[in-house]
């Protein structure tokens, strides 16, 4: 209990200290967006450890304790809020600057996770860094520097956007470089949101249309070729055509997810009450928590995510529309590019548990278990909030 309330004092103090920031006043930055995420952020919070009592109460890695991965998400948040608090403070112009050396560090961090006794390797996966007391998944900080680095270069290349050799190719290769590292963790899902997030920017930056069109069908036909290159992958296509036919194989998370939305109907069996979350549904505090909030509460409970996600997507676009107009091109590009991101991975996830798109390990932002992810969603946030601040000085004739 004593965690839960140092943890609201920091919370509460940088939410102080966002009102604060240059003296400015609560209407200085955008109300909509800073709730919105924070709504998110507490709503995945009670539904983490919701999802996750039985898991931690069964597991002997977690003591028995019901509150084990309460109590690390709550840090996470706690931690998240910190970084967010400070990545605010950073102005725009010093991460167009940062932008490049982070990227190279995020590409770095990837390369380093490939190397045998470095990287950590759960169900064949080698994804994370085992760091004193933490495991950092590089991937996902690799989203946010992919995004400023797209934006920066994109911003710099603005006159040779329509040239595929001058414009499109140097990024393209870089893509490829981080897309062939991800393929070797394996972390296609995280391939897939740096993939389409980075077209976006160039696209929204003035990519000729033709290339834009190429682009996306050569990704397609790319995707389609490691789906049919890897049995694993081409597993999970059936297994999402069809659940049922395998249901207590390829089709199991899914075909479990199905039944907890089923069950939960309109307003849900209540919190707390789910029983796909009893071992049945795996994952379920990470991959599939929409799956246990469908069954909680119900189809408005879903609707209501929805909605918040929608909500904090339109914002992050009305705020990149505002830095166009004000002519600055580099803070536009990251706005819209953190609205991409958000938009894209919380879709994928969505579909996921839904059943319209084939399975994939993607966490739902701003509310699924994972250190990592919870930092780099904060962190965005904050760039996103700093973004439209800066945006409301310059319009009020200040200077940055």
């Amino acid at each position: 209990m004593r965690r839960r309330t140092e943890a609201a004092a920091i919370g509460a103090g940088i939410l102080g200290g966002f009102a604060a920031r240059g003296r400015a006043a609560p209407a200085e930055f955008d109300q909509g967006l800073l709730w919105s995420a924070l709504v998110l952020l507490t709503l995945g919070l009670v539904m983490v450890y919701s999802a996750s009592i039985a898991t931690a109460e069964a597991a002997r890695y977690t003591g028995n304790d019901p509150t084990f991965f309460l109590t690390r998400h709550l840090a996470a948040v706690a931690v998240g809020l910190l970084a967010a608090a400070l990545a605010f403070q950073v102005p725009m112009r010093a991460w167009q600057r940062a932008a490049p050396w982070l990227f190279v560090l995020g590409v770095a961090l990837l390369a380093l996770v490939l190397l045998p006794g470095v990287g950590r390797e759960v169900n064949g996966a080698r994804r994370w860094l085992a760091l004193p007391g933490i495991n950092l998944q590089p991937s996902e900080l690799v989203k946010v520097a992919a995004i400023l680095y797209a934006a920066d270069y994109t911003a710099r290349k603005t006159a040779l956007m329509h040239s595929f050799r001058d414009g499109l190719l140097p990024m393209l290769g870089v893509m490829l470089v981080v897309g062939w590292l991800l393929l070797r963790e394996p972390d296609f899902g995280a391939f897939v949101v740096i993939a389409l997030t980075a077209t976006g920017i160039l696209f929204v930056g003035g990519m000729n249309a033709r290339w834009f069109a190429g682009l996306t069908a050569l990704m397609l036909v790319g995707f389609a070729g490691l789906v049919l290159s890897s049995p694993y992958r081409m597993q999970r296509i059936f297994g999402f055509m069809d659940p049922w036919s395998d249901a207590f194989g390829n089709g199991y998370q899914l075909s479990h997810a199905l039944i907890a939305f089923g069950r939960g109907e309109w307003f849900g069996v209540g919190l707390g009450a789910s029983v796909e979350k009893l071992f049945y549904l795996p994952e379920a505090h990470t991959d599939f928590l929409l799956a246990v909030i469908g069954e909680e509460l119900g189809f408005v409970g879903v609707l209501t995510v929805l909605a918040l996600f929608a909500w904090l997507v339109l914002r992050a676009f009305a705020v990149g529309r505002q830095a166009v107009a004000l002519e600055r091109p580099f803070a536009a590009l990251v706005a819209h590019g953190i609205g991409i991101w958000i938009g894209v991975q919380a879709f994928i996830n969505i579909g996921v548990n839904m059943g319209v798109l084939p399975t994939k390990g993607l966490t739902l932002p701003l509310m699924s278990f994972g250190g990592s992810a919870i930092l780099a969603n904060c962190v965005a946030i904050a760039i996103l909030l700093r973004i439209d601040w800066e945006n409301r000085q310059l319009m009020r004739g200040q200077t940055l």
